[in-house]
């Protein structure tokens, strides 16, 4: 199971990026558990410096924007997910 973080504290934008990482699970079919990190301090800690951020299994691969579906479903395929 790939694990998926969002990092954001809630807003617009986070919410689009974890919409598009469900649709992207959904494109490469596999199976994932997604979460919302919205503690500051965290997001911080994982260098993420501008939110949204995005990671796939502990790798940050995307800040600062919102990935469309396709993209993260590629990053999904090169992690080996």
């Amino acid at each position: 199971m790939v694990t998926i973080e969002v990092f954001g504290p809630g807003c617009a934008n986070c919410q689009r990026v974890e919409q598009n990482a469900r649709e992207a699970v959904a494109m490469a079919g596999v199976e994932a558990e997604i979460r919302h990190v919205i503690d500051y301090r965290e997001i911080a800690a994982r260098g993420v410096l501008q939110t949204p951020g995005l990671a796939i299994d502990g790798t940050v691969v995307s800040v600062g924007r919102v990935p469309a579906a396709g993209d993260i479903a590629e990053w999904l395929s090169q992690a080996g997910a």
